[in-house]
């Protein structure tokens, strides 16, 4: 992984000793400050902590960028029963990849980070919700929790914590809030009717706060700095720092960690720019459910007010960078395979929509498309935007239609000309589902 350090914070902001062989280990964790957080916020008052966290400014690490403290606040008071952490590592945006590396890189500030919103929110039983695929990630976590138990961390007298790992069985709706939520509890993953909300009634129909990894991994750096510092990175609405992935056509693709609000200039630079002898043609700036943007987004700030302001969104800062080799139509069928395979078919407009755009992309790609194709499919994704029981329909939908606004060509070249005759290189050049 690759960080970039803000002038005038400290570095690594998310407490990772980069240069360590082994800097998951529980050691490594506390030669830099490791789960001293902790021991601060067990001297504060619960609501301090959450104060501190709203003050700072936090949004949601996981896409939807929703305000991390006041997310907690919406908890009911205490009644005598359990009120559940639940941690979304269901990382299964293509071309998202933040969580597992610094799950990989250190897991330890994800416990102390867990352990301070837990004794923030009055919670005793944790979980970390991870893919089942990723049997590396989820040994290295279970290690993290023996250690951290051996060492009198997690499970004392004082503040009984018990941090559960749970595997599931690799269905990216499950990384929709309410469908996690049921998979944890041993039903078939999908999302469920709200109101009302996890945090009146989430697992076990128990008040309950569900976040991203990186969103609690930034908690022990706020404690331990304060809100201030934290601010201090950023602009003033998309406050702190984010790792962004980036892959695609730059000569070293990886994870940054930067502030909000850098640009993708400035991340392409740092990447080694795009690969020889080629240019940028379009990129998406939170993974494939986000709307493509052009090189002449280059420059706009990568926060979420200014991305959404240039018509997409920052989700979870996954950078997908494609040169003039790459077919739209190509990377967009490539995209709709996805959906069309992880809907849950609860609702029938993410059921039935996503299946007939399946087979139109498909044939535009191997240019038997018929006339009137490209808008046969934007009336088809307007079904869908918007209708669907959760956001998966909205994912499929939108890279369709800001494809077909900004490269419409392409896909009517596909009534007639195969994609492989207009580009030549594709076949190589973009990355396919699950590569």
């Amino acid at each position: 992984m690759t960080t970039f350090t803000a002038p005038g914070t400290l570095a690594p902001v998310l407490s990772i000793n980069w240069g360590e062989e082994k800097s998951w280990t529980l050691d490594s964790y506390r030669r830099i400050g490791g789960w001293k957080a902790w021991e601060k916020a067990r001297a504060m008052e619960p609501s301090a902590i959450t104060d501190i966290v709203k003050n700072s400014g936090l949004r949601g690490r996981g896409g939807a960028g929703f305000p991390t403290g006041l997310k907690w606040s919406f908890l009911p008071k205490p009644d005598g029963g359990p009120t559940y952490l639940v941690v979304n590592a269901d990382e299964s945006e293509p071309g998202t990849c933040k969580d597992i590396p610094l799950l990989m890189a250190n897991p330890h500030v994800l416990l102390e980070g867990m352990a301070i919103t837990a004794y923030a929110i009055g919670c005793h039983h944790a979980f970390v919700y991870l893919r089942g695929e990723v049997v590396h990630v989820y040994r290295r976590l279970l290690a993290a929790v023996r250690e951290a138990t051996e060492a009198g961390l997690l499970g004392t007298p004082d503040f009984d914590l018990t941090i559960t790992i749970h595997a599931g069985a690799g269905a990216y709706i499950c990384g929709e809030e309410t469908a996690l939520l049921d998979s944890l509890e041993g039903r078939r993953g999908q999302p469920r009717l709200k109101p009302p909300f996890p945090a009146v009634a989430g697992l076990y129909a128990r008040p309950t706060v569900v976040n991203n990894v990186e969103s609690i991994a930034s908690v022990p750096g706020i404690i331990a700095n304060g809100a201030e510092w934290f601010t201090s990175m950023g602009p003033e609405r998309s406050a702190g720092h984010g790792i962004f992935s980036i892959s695609g056509h730059v000569t070293n693709p990886g994870q940054f960690e930067a502030p909000l609000g850098i640009t993708m200039r400035e991340l392409i630079e740092m990447a080694g720019g795009i690969r020889e002898g080629h240019q940028l043609k379009f990129w998406t700036p939170g993974g494939s459910s986000t709307p493509i943007l052009t090189p002449e987004h280059i420059d706009v700030p990568l926060d979420y007010e200014s991305v959404g302001a240039a018509g997409s969104m920052l989700a979870t800062r996954a950078l997908q960078v494609f040169d003039e080799t790459t077919s739209v139509v190509r990377v967009v069928r490539g995209w709709t395979d996805f959906y069309q395979h992880e809907s849950c078919g609860k609702c029938t407009p993410c059921r039935e929509g996503t299946f007939w755009m399946r087979q139109i992309m498909h044939r535009l790609e191997a240019g038997k498309g018929e006339n009137g194709d490209a808008e046969l499919l934007e009336e088809i994704a307007g079904n869908i935007f918007g209708r669907s029981f959760c956001a998966l329909g909205d994912a499929a939908a939108t890279p369709i239609m800001s494809a077909i606004k900004l490269f419409r060509e392409e896909f009517q070249a596909g009534y007639t000309t195969p994609a492989n005759e207009l580009f030549p290189y594709a076949a190589s050049a973009v990355f396919e589902v699950g590569a």
